[in-house]
C-alpha cells in the first residue's frame, strides 16, 4: 500500500512540475520563480498584492502572501498534495518558499519515501546534519533539522518534519536568504529598542522626609508595599 503512495506522488510531482527540461532547477517551484515581484505572483494566484502582509519595514521591506492551492475538479487529475505554500518577499522580490504537504497525502510515508519523491524532480539529494531557520514562521521552530537537501550555488532546498510530524519543503536563493535574515534581526532589534520604556511606578519626595509612591493611571496593578503613602497620578 504504502508503495503505491509513493508511486502516486511521484506522477503527481512529475505532471505538476512546469518541464521535465529543467528537472534540477532550484529556482523555480512549479510556475514561482525567485525573484517575482508580490504583484506578479499575486496575479498567478488570483489574488490581491495588497494581501500581503507585512512584517517588517525597515532596513528592509519583509511581506508574506499566504496560498492554499485548491483541489483539481475530476476523478481523473491527481489530488493536490500540497496543502499550503507561504511567500516571502526580501524588498518585492520572492526569496523563500515554504511548502507545507498535506498530512492526508503522505501518510504511512517515510523520510526514504519523501526523499525518493522529492529526487524525482530535482536529482540527488545530499544528507547534511543541518537545521533550516524560520525567523518569521510561528508555528515551525526557531529551527527544524533538515531531512534531505538539494542545493546549488545559489539556491538551496530542504526537506524537513515539523513538530506537527508534517513533511514540508522550503527553498530559498541563498544572497537575498542571508540578507533578509539580517534585516529581520536588525528590525527586532530597532522594534525593541523605540519600544516605549514604560514605568509602572514613580516616586517622588515633594519635599517630605518619607517618600511618596504614585501609581501611573493607565497601569492596572496594585502600587508595591512601602513605607510612605500611595496616591494615583491622574
Amino acid at each position: 500500500m504504502r508503495s503505491l503512495v509513493v508511486c502516486f506522488l511521484m506522477i503527481v510531482v512529475i505532471l505538476l512540475s512546469p518541464s521535465r527540461v529543467h528537472a534540477q532547477d532550484l529556482s523555480t517551484y512549479r510556475h514561482f520563480a525567485f525573484g517575482m515581484t508580490v504583484a506578479d505572483l499575486s496575479k498567478q494566484i488570483d489574488q490581491k498584492p495588497a494581501n500581503a502582509a507585512v512584517l517588517h519595514e525597515r532596513p528592509a521591506l519583509i511581506e508574506e502572501l499566504t496560498w492554499w492551492p485548491p483541489q483539481p475538479y475530476g476523478p481523473s487529475r491527481p489530488a493536490e498534495p500540497v496543502e499550503q505554500i507561504l511567500f516571502s518577499f526580501y524588498n518585492g522580490a520572492l526569496y523563500r518558499m515554504l511548502m507545507t504537504y498535506d498530512s492526508s497525502a503522505t501518510k504511512g510515508l517515510t523520510e526514504e519515501d519523501m526523499v525518493r519523491v522529492v529526487s524525482t524532480k530535482y536529482g540527488v539529494a545530499t544528507r547534511p546534519i543541518a537545521v533550516v531557520n524560520f525567523p518569521t514562521n510561528p508555528p515551525y521552530h526557531a529551527t527544524e533539522k533538515v531531512i534531505a537537501r538539494w542545493e546549488d550555488s545559489q539556491y538551496s532546498l530542504n526537506l524537513f518534519r515539523s513538530s506537527g510530524d508534517t513533511f514540508a519543503i522550503v527553498m530559498f536563493t541563498k544572497q537575498l536568504d542571508t540578507q533578509a535574515g539580517i534585516s529581520i534581526a536588525e528590525s527586532v532589534k530597532l522594534e525593541q529598542e523605540e519600544a516605549p520604556q514604560n514605568s509602572r511606578y514613580g516616586i517622588r519626595f515633594d519635599n517630605q522626609k518619607e517618600p511618596t509612591v504614585y501609581l501611573d493611571s493607565e497601569c492596572l496593578d496594585p502600587a508595591p508595599q512601602v513605607s510612605g503613602r500611595a496616591t494615583t497620578r491622574n
